[in-house]
């Protein structure tokens, strides 16, 4: 498979919340430079607990806590 590219993913909403939540996190130049699989499990945990959090608060209206208490 010599030559095989890979296809650039369109960006979802779900993709620019990630990528807002990770630079106010300062981890924004992180990911640009390296990727997101640069991120130890601590990194990614916190940009999943603070989209959760805000989700849960009703900030982000697009989207639906899988379990609302």
């Amino acid at each position: 498979m010599v030559g095989k590219k890979k296809k650039k993913k369109e960006t979802t909403k779900e993709d620019l919340l990630r990528m807002e939540v990770a630079e106010e996190l300062g981890l924004g130049e992180k990911i640009r430079r390296y990727g997101w699989g640069s991120l130890n499990a601590k990194e990614a945990g916190r940009i999943g607990g603070v989209i959760t959090q805000r989700i849960k608060k009703g900030i982000y209206t697009d989207y639906k806590a899988k379990n609302p208490s």
